[in-house]
């Protein structure tokens, strides 16, 4: 009975020694593959959208060349109909009062939804629900782009996005977020602030609250008495010797501590298009930080006027323009 036993339960063929051990290597070789492809690629390079460019005045920024600030600190963002990932800027020494992200990161809790994010999205998604969203061939303009939060909005839905910012430790988390979010062939960055001329301009910005850098020392330290201020020499552009006439321009977005007055200055080849041609505008129009820049929330409503922009409607500290009312 014994032999009769082990004759009928003899261990099957493919589940001898030599093929278990085949069998779990061709395994590990599977997941080995497996987790490669969910690695980020090495020789990734975001692919800069060049065709809008008709001047050699400035070239995008290279991510790839440029140093990584560490830590990095990222987050998806909460409650938005297309999510995406930011990192925080450059906050030196963790301070005794972290940001408020920073404090939902360690709860677990995903970023805050930004409101521009919000707002961002809310109009693209309209354009794109009307039919109006260029069929994939309109751009969002980001001045003071930061560290991406109105870019990657728009970026994640699938337009293109033009980003101009100057604070070096800004870029790099935009760069960050281009990786993060997988949109290195949408996302083209401009290592500059708009402006009204072609050169340099002197650029204060706060240790710890890079989110308050301005052209102006008033304006840079106007919620943020505290903090350090540190002086720098920063390249300018006016958008008009960037955006060809080509270029179709959805939206501009322009947030830049009251110096919002120059960039629209620079762009008035671009805002002084026809009708449904002129990009949608939103500005931050903060009477306090436009005085610290010596100009008003009337200069700018009256220059926008002489470019055909009628129609403006308030938003908080925000303003939204348009020409077809």
């Amino acid at each position: 009975m014994a032999n009769a036993w082990r004759r009928d339960n003899k261990t099957p063929k493919f589940l001898t020694p030599k093929s278990l051990t085949l069998i779990f290597a061709a395994t590990l070789i599977i997941l080995l593959f497996y987790y490669l492809s969910l690695r980020p690629n090495p020789t990734f390079t975001p692919k800069a959208d060049t065709h809008f460019l008709y001047s050699p005045k400035i070239a995008p920024f290279d991510c790839l060349a440029s140093p990584q600030a560490h830590p990095v600190v990222a987050n998806l963002v909460e409650g938005l109909s297309h999510p995406f990932i930011y990192s925080l800027s450059d906050f030196g020494s963790l301070p005794d009062k972290p940001h408020k992200n920073i404090v939902r990161l360690l709860k677990g809790k995903p970023f805050r939804k930004p409101d521009i994010s919000a707002t961002i999205q809310e109009f693209l998604g309209k354009l794109r629900k009307d039919g109006k969203d260029g069929g994939g061939d309109g751009y969002v303009v980001d001045v003071g782009a930061n560290v991406g939060m109105a870019s990657f909005a728009a970026a994640v839905m699938g337009f293109k996005v033009l980003s101009f910012e100057p604070v070096m430790e800004n870029l790099q988390r935009i760069c960050d977020g281009v990786w993060l979010n997988r949109v290195g062939g949408l996302v083209t960055v401009f290592a500059a602030a708009a402006s009204d001329r072609d050169g340099n301009i002197t650029f204060h910005k706060l240790v710890g609250r890079l989110d308050n850098s301005a052209v102006s020392a008033t304006g840079a330290k106007l919620a943020f008495k505290s903090n350090e201020e540190v002086e720098l020499q920063v390249r300018s552009i006016p958008l008009d010797d960037v955006v060809s006439d080509s270029t179709r321009v959805l939206l501009m977005k322009i947030d830049v501590q009251g110096w919002e007055l120059h960039v629209l200055k620079g762009a008035s080849k671009l805002l002084s298009r026809k009708g449904n041609d002129a990009p949608y505008l939103i500005y931050e129009e903060d009477e306090r930080l436009l005085q610290a820049s010596n100009s008003s929330a009337k200069e700018i409503r009256d220059f926008l006027h002489t470019v055909g922009y009628h129609h403006c409607t308030q938003h908080g500290t925000d303003a939204h323009c348009t020409k077809t009312g």
